[in-house]
């Protein structure tokens, strides 16, 4: 297997991908945020300080999938059609489950934006209540599937 990111000396390099058809492209991201169950009730009931946790990291994350090509040195900047966050709190954790989805046409994936957008949303939730705990644990971030291009089809094991 070769790395597309490394030209034949080594040196690293965005790839080319003028040469390749548009498609429809789509790709799922997860990740969570574990924490007190005090704190999560908090965030479910409305009483963390800094206001809708839920809210922000949402909006959060939509931001950090549109900015990836500007934090991940050889992303390409994507014209991005869909970026869906949902935010679930998850009592068994406890914590929030974050889950991202991101669509584009275009001649490259979009694997990198829902990863983004899944680590912005988990910091930001992070950022909100870490006045109420230090200690949270943020972790999971994995790619679930991803659509479209020439590899196809991805499903990650449960």
């Amino acid at each position: 297997m070769s790395l597309t990111h490394f030209d034949a000396s080594g040196d690293a390099h965005m790839v080319d991908v003028s040469d390749k058809p548009v498609t429809a492209r789509e790709a799922v991201a997860e990740g969570f945020v574990r924490m007190s169950s005090e704190v999560l009730t908090l965030i479910t009931e409305g009483q963390a300080k800094k206001g809708d946790v839920a809210g922000v990291a949402r909006l959060a994350g939509i931001m950090g999938a549109k900015r990836t090509s500007d934090l991940i040195p050889l992303c390409h900047p994507l014209p991005i059609t869909k970026v869906a966050i949902d935010i679930v709190p998850d009592t068994d954790l406890p914590g929030l489950r974050v889950t991202a989805t991101v669509k584009t046409g275009g001649q490259t994936g979009v694997e990198m934006e829902a990863l983004t957008a899944v680590s912005t949303a988990c910091l930001t939730v992070y950022d909100m209540v870490k006045a109420a705990q230090k200690d949270m644990e943020i972790g999971g971030i994995r790619l679930l599937s991803k659509t479209g291009g020439k590899s196809g089809t991805y499903e990650a094991r449960p």
